[in-house]
């Protein structure tokens, strides 16, 4: 940016999640497909690995509210953006059983998949200091909002007659063939 005389800023987003992202097909992020499956399942809840790993997840509109002060900053080094508060895999499948109106009726299912690293969460230190200001939308509140909208697009898939399973996850492999034609 300096060279061309351009503002720009770094922020490091950690697990941003909401309404209108993708919730199935097998590239959807853990929230998601977390909330599908609290919405279909009838005793099972699948988990990849342990269900001990940690993150730290992020409201969509904090997100762009944390986009919109950064660029109105004068803070031109990276920043985290994202919520600093860490849950447990076994705890956020738990909140959406809970959302879902199922707790007590949905086993934890554990089975093999991919889990990357044991945890990860958003030191939040420096976005407080920078800005005076950090995502304030609670899980609970950004998971019911965006459980709504994953139970209207469930519904939409029913009445379109579209016979998918969606109680489980499927692990999509990523490959390069649409990058091979471009030479």
């Amino acid at each position: 940016g300096r060279d061309f005389n351009i503002k720009a800023r770094i922020a490091r987003f950690h697990n941003v999640y909401g309404p209108h992202g993708t919730w199935c097909g097998g590239r959807e992020k853990v929230p998601a497909a977390f909330m599908r499956k609290a919405l279909v399942s009838d005793t099972e809840f699948e988990i990849w690995g342990n269900g001990k790993q940690t993150r730290s997840f992020c409201y969509i509109s904090d997100c762009v509210e944390g986009i919109m002060r950064l660029m109105d900053s004068d803070y031109e080094k990276p920043i985290n953006l994202g919520s600093d508060h860490m849950i447990s895999m076994n705890d956020l499948a738990d909140l959406a059983i809970k959302l879902a109106g199922k707790e007590g009726q949905l086993k934890h299912k554990h089975v093999p998949g991919p889990e990357g690293v044991k945890g990860r969460n958003s030191d939040n230190t420096l976005i407080k200091q920078v800005l005076g200001w950090a995502p304030s939308i609670t899980l609970e509140d950004g998971f019911t909002r965006t459980m709504k909208w994953i139970g209207e697009q469930i519904e939409e898939q029913k009445k379109e007659g579209k016979d998918v399973d969606l109680s489980t996850s499927v692990v999509v492999q990523q490959t390069t063939e649409s990058l091979d034609t471009l030479g």
